[in-house]
């Protein structure tokens, strides 16, 4: 997947949103349930490198298009949705992979886990066909048939303003207007923070514990796979509290300050000795928490990017923050939350507090840079009559 993250930022310049992006989705359908054929390790590895290539287009892709539509004050709330669905469909996954594993075990020859990937790229297809009909691309070049030429022009109208070049992805022009870009780099630096923070429920620390405590307090299995269900309806609730204040009260700094704070007295709590596994449940639904960062953390670098008028830095700038939290779990879960510690990971613990006291002081880097960064005097869709004439056109031309 992060190997993918760059190439679709690029593609996406040049093809269609709803063509790449659903396109994309096919071949992960496709590559799924060609999984349930792999006789060997190496099939299986080749086939699963091919689905993180696929896969990789679709969250950077979604969040380039969202900021492409909505404003400052309307953007948290959308990925909020976003990241709440993929949270939503991964407790659904749970569910029916399990059902379909026991249900189908052996019906026509398959095994219940070949069953689960056939399923699972059966019911991906027709989201993909929804996608090329109704994923709406980007105001300046939509041709979605819900929208007529007045509402293609509003569209226009209330974005900031565009360069001319902004969609130019001539690998030299592009490669000078990212990396002189501080955006680029103050994003990403918050994105690699921003994924250590959400560490505890990403590496499952509360599975690892209650499975540690097992005997000792006659969990079930079914009391360990349930019990860390919490943490996605806290994570849901999270995002969505956070993005009403970042939206509606515009409280950037004080919720992303809010967020490292209870990281911080939750990591202080787990430093305590011989902590009940009481106080460990309570610790980690609270932790939960940290997703409500990723409003924030893709809504305020995609609103600082757009006020560039350069939407080519903006996607790479996206691809680049969603390729760094994928770097950092490529070691930060062996090196800081190995399985056997469980369940005391003092140096964890100790580097989460670190973590979020650096996340703190980032916050002040990004509210510096979205005061310094000028809005772009590019043209815009309501003082543009050239452009809003273009858009009215294909607007016709669609009806038509």
């Amino acid at each position: 997947m992060l190997i993918g993250q760059f190439p679709s930022s690029v593609i996406i310049q040049k093809y269609p949103p709803r063509i790449w992006l659903s396109s994309m989705v096919i071949l992960w359908a496709g590559l799924t349930m060609a999984s349930a054929g792999c006789k060997t390790y190496a099939q299986l590895c080749a086939v699963r490198f091919l689905m993180g290539i696929a896969e990789s287009s679709t969250y950077a892709g979604c969040v380039y298009v969202i900021g492409s539509w909505y404003k400052t004050d309307e953007i948290a709330k959308r990925i909020a949705m976003l990241t709440v669905a993929g949270q939503v469909g991964n407790m659904f996954a749970g569910v029916m992979m399990a059902a379909i594993h026991t249900s189908m075990e052996g019906l026509s020859g398959l095994s219940g886990w070949q069953w689960v990937f056939i399923i699972d790229g059966v019911i991906t297809l027709p989201i993909a066909g929804f996608g090329f009909f109704f994923f709406p691309d980007i105001p300046e070049s939509t041709t979605a048939f819900y929208l007529n030429a007045e509402e293609r022009r509003l569209a226009l109208a209330r974005l900031p303003p565009k360069k001319k070049d902004g969609h130019n992805i001539a690998p030299w022009s592009l490669a000078k207007r990212v990396f002189g870009a501080p955006i680029f780099y103050v994003a990403c630096f918050f994105s690699f923070t921003a994924a250590a923070m959400q560490a505890y429920s990403i590496q499952g620390l509360l599975l690892l514990t209650l499975k540690a405590h097992q005997k000792s307090h006659h969990y079930t299995q079914t009391q360990i796979n349930t019990y860390p269900l919490g943490i996605h309806g806290i994570a849901i609730i999270s995002e969505f509290v956070v993005a009403i204040l970042i939206d509606r009260f515009g409280l950037r700094l004080t919720t992303g300050l809010s967020l490292c704070a209870i990281q911080c007295v939750v990591s202080a709590v787990l430093l305590i000795p011989d902590l009940p596994v009481s106080g460990n449940l309570t610790a980690y639904y609270l932790a939960a928490t940290a997703y409500g960062i990723n409003p924030l953390l893709y809504g305020w670098p995609s609103q600082i990017a757009a006020k560039t008028g350069d939407d080519a830095v903006r996607s790479v700038m996206l691809a680049g923050m969603v390729a760094m939290g994928m770097l950092l779990y490529t070691f930060w879960g062996i090196a800081i939350y190995p399985a056997d510690d469980a369940p005391f990971w003092r140096n964890g613990y100790i580097a989460m507090i670190c973590v979020s006291a650096v996340l703190a002081g980032w916050l002040f880097v990004m509210r510096w840079l979205d005061r310094k960064t000028p809005e772009h005097s590019g043209y815009r869709g309501e003082t543009d009559e050239e452009d809003i004439a273009q858009v009215a056109v294909v607007g016709t031309q669609e009806k038509a």
